[in-house]
């Protein structure tokens, strides 16, 4: 019964062409409209906010929500998190997967990649640097630069998909060992640069799978002690 009256709510708003923030029909009108207690309605609308396809703003009303990756995110985080205390299987699944499909998308990007996005790209792996030799780390530059690689294709799946992936890896990073080698991981980075300008796909495929090689060392085994 529940996942049917939730059905219902999202049937409506579907039907209704509502759309991130618009105004949900209030719990009284969702009891009209459904025939259904108003505690059926509430069960259901909490349930649709974790879920962040509502918003539930109290003393406001509720709202289309922001229809973001957020609870898949979380979900793989707590996977990774309740497995890693006998071994990283689920976060290397999760890095398989993010890898397959960077390594795909990054042959259409080397395809059609604007110069200005060349341009940020190089300037992210000079961020990069600078932190790495000043021992350092650079997790935001890393993550910036996934996202300027992808921006041209102009999907916003991806970009979600990624941060996804991204805020996965990094929510359980203190389980990690750190990085054994951040002057070779920037080498990594201008690699896929180099091969992005000049627009080869297979080199810049070869280049995202070394990335990804160094990567997977972290998820070898829990960090000791």
């Amino acid at each position: 019964m529940s996942r049917a009256i939730r059905d219902e709510i999202t049937g409506l708003i579907l039907s209704r062409g509502l759309g991130p923030g618009d105004p949900v029909p209030t719990e009284t009108e969702l009891v009209d409209a459904l025939g259904v207690s108003r505690n059926s309605v509430r069960e259901a609308l909490k349930a649709l906010q974790a879920l962040d396809i509502v918003e539930i703003r109290h003393g406001f009303g509720t709202y289309v929500g922001r229809l973001s990756l957020d609870p898949l995110a979380d979900g793989l985080t707590f996977r990774a998190l309740r497995d890693i205390g006998r071994d990283l299987r689920s976060l290397a699944e999760i890095l398989e997967v993010r890898e397959a499909l960077e390594n795909a998308l990054i042959r259409r990007v080397a395809a059609e990649v604007p110069e200005a996005d060349l341009a940020t790209l190089d300037e992210i792996v000079r961020r990069m640097n600078e932190r790495a030799e000043s021992g350092g780390t650079f997790a935001d530059e890393d993550r910036e630069f996934h996202e300027v690689l992808y921006r041209s294709l102009n999907n916003s799946l991806v970009t979600q998909l990624l941060r996804a992936f991204w805020d996965v890896f990094h929510r359980v990073g203190h389980r990690l060992d750190a990085d054994p080698d951040p002057a070779r991981t920037v080498r990594r980075h201008r690699a896929i640069v180099d091969a992005l300008r000049e627009r080869d796909p297979a080199r810049a495929e070869v280049a995202m799978t070394a990335h990804f090689r160094d990567v997977n060392v972290r998820t070898a085994r829990p960090r000791s002690g």
